[in-house]
């Protein structure tokens, strides 16, 4: 969503990096390059010009001159002003303090309401909350099926007294009372003690009076906790003008962005806050319904500004792994086992848990200046790897020495591959295996000094006890050196020193300090 500005952004800074001290022509230069990247990027013109001004004003101040590194300061300030924009701290769902908790939906058709209440209600299910989906747009033409669809996926029941519009236009069944139904959903809720309700509600191709009345209608008669304008981060500059039209009309209490996966500039996300002063609370970020995170400025200003954002990589990572399997794999690196192609795949799958391996890689620091070749990243050649080492036997996942050529060809008619692939990836699991011997034997990765040796790791050496002396080295084969180590033993046995006294640097005996000459003056300073 935000790669356009991104990289603008990113290009202003490095031009600054070159640059020991910042004059005032140096900050106006890239503040109007600032400026020319959010405009493009859709962004507010208010938020624009408050934006600039701030950043402005920030870098000729004293924080900045008086700095070792001003270009760093200048990127500080940005960051800081980009968390203040996207809302500041972050905002969290507030539960009612009696259940059941209402939250209402709201946002024009097409914005991806009934998507997102599934959404919600898988994430909310996950963190331990009972909820009910209500089918409270009865306008749309298949909206209550698409909502029991979605609810089964979750695994989230759904209240739909109504069948509602079944098809053929946008008109209003008869009998359908989208106001009753809401209101029926938060007392059945109740009398059956669930947690929260997610009422999901009609929406327009525009913004209209119709519209606004009944939203109005339905947050009157339920009296929600939580109302949810979910914008289209794709829309652009209207966007704003919707919030507005919302927040006047119906009123909100947070935002969700949805479809912030999209390849648009991303302006709305970067303006609606600031725009209507309410906070984003989560953003979509994909199809499938666990595609819902929890927004948090500061680490979308990061992204941004491609500074990664390591800690949701950490709580997406978390969520996925299993803590026991992870256990096992350590104690097989203790005991010096050898990782195997069944661990492999076992991690493979682990890591494809946690999301698209492109989505999880772009959350590194850094991995803007790599987009290309993330963008390149083919995700099927994951599903080719999974499908030759399933095709292999247990022997051959236990110990691929023993893939000949024949082995190697049934497996590639096996997974439907090439014997080139095959090897191409057996020589990347050697590599990886040996980076786990490394790992089991030094204590670290390869290249990382100063880590030590995993606790039980390594082995005995055969025919003495550990706590035993390390046998002392012969002789050298080298004549030159033998005789050096002759010549040394034998000056340690007359009692002499075995090397003359800074030979180490070339400068043989040492001079009697009593012929150097001391300056005047300094005579002082060597007195006892």
């Amino acid at each position: 969503m935000f790669a356009t500005l991104s990289d603008r952004l990113t290009a202003t800074f490095r031009t600054l990096r070159t640059r020991g001290r910042l004059s005032e022509a140096d900050v106006d230069t890239t503040v109007r390059e600032i400026r020319r990247a959010l405009l493009d990027a859709d962004v507010a013109l208010p938020v624009v010009r408050s934006f600039t001004a701030a950043v402005r004003e920030r870098a000729l101040s004293a924080e900045v001159s008086q700095a070792l590194n001003p270009a760093q300061q200048v990127v500080k300030i940005v960051h800081d002003e980009l968390v203040t924009v996207l809302g500041g701290a972050t905002r969290e769902l507030q539960f009612a303090k009696n259940p059941p908790t209402v939250v209402l939906l709201a946002g024009l058709q097409g914005a991806g309401k009934t998507t997102l209440a599934g959404k919600l209600a898988l994430w909310l299910r996950e963190e331990g909350h009972t909820p009910l989906l209500v089918a409270a747009d009865l306008q749309r033409p298949n909206a209550v099926t698409q909502l029991q669809v979605v609810g089964e996926q979750a695994g989230v029941p759904v209240f739909a007294p109504h069948p509602g519009n079944q098809g053929g236009g946008d008109a209003m069944p008869v009998g359908a009372d989208p106001v009753a139904v809401a209101r029926a959903g938060v007392v059945q809720a109740r009398e059956k003690m669930y947690d929260v309700v997610i009422v999901d509600t009609a929406g327009r191709l525009g913004v209209d009076e119709e519209m606004m009345a009944q939203a109005a209608a339905i947050r009157d008669a339920t009296t929600p906790d939580e109302v949810l304008f979910v914008v289209d981060a794709m829309i652009g500059q209207d966007a704003v003008n919707t919030a507005r039209a919302f927040a006047d009309g119906v009123g909100f209490t947070g935002v969700v962005l949805s479809k912030l996966d999209g390849d648009a500039r991303g302006g709305a996300a970067l303006s609606v806050t600031q725009v209507t002063g309410a906070p984003v609370l989560f953003a979509s970020t994909g199809e499938k319904l666990a595609d819902l995170e929890v927004f948090h400025p500061d680490r979308m200003a990061s992204r941004i500004l491609d500074m990664g954002d390591v800690l949701t990589l950490i709580e997406q990572a978390e969520k996925t792994f299993d803590a026991e399997q992870a256990e096992k794999f350590a104690e097989k690196l203790v005991k010096g086992e050898d990782f195997t192609l069944a661990d492999f795949l076992s991690q493979l799958q682990q890591i494809r848990g946690a999301g698209p391996l492109k989505k999880m890689l772009g959350m590194l620091p850094g991995m803007g200046q790599m987009r290309e070749a993330l963008d390149s990243f083919d995700e099927r050649e994951v599903d080719r790897v999974e499908a030759i080492i399933q095709s292999m036997t247990p022997a051959e996942r236990a110990n691929p020495k023993i893939l000949n050529g024949s082995r190697r060809s049934r497996i590639a008619a096996g997974s439907g591959t090439r014997v080139s692939d095959i090897n191409e990836l057996m020589t990347r699991f050697d590599a990886a295996q040996t980076m786990m011997r490394q790992m089991a034997r030094g204590g670290g990765m390869p290249g990382m000094p100063g880590m030590g040796r995993m606790p039980g790791s390594g082995k005995k050496a055969k025919g003495r006890s550990a706590q035993a002396p390390r046998r002392v080295k012969g002789k050298s084969g080298n004549p030159a050196k033998r005789a050096e180590q002759e010549r040394a033993a034998r000056t340690r046995a007359s009692g002499g020193p075995a090397v003359a006294p800074g030979s180490s640097f070339g400068l043989g005996a040492q001079p009697d300090p009593s012929q150097f000459e001391v300056p005047e003056g300094l005579d002082r300073f060597l007195k006892g």
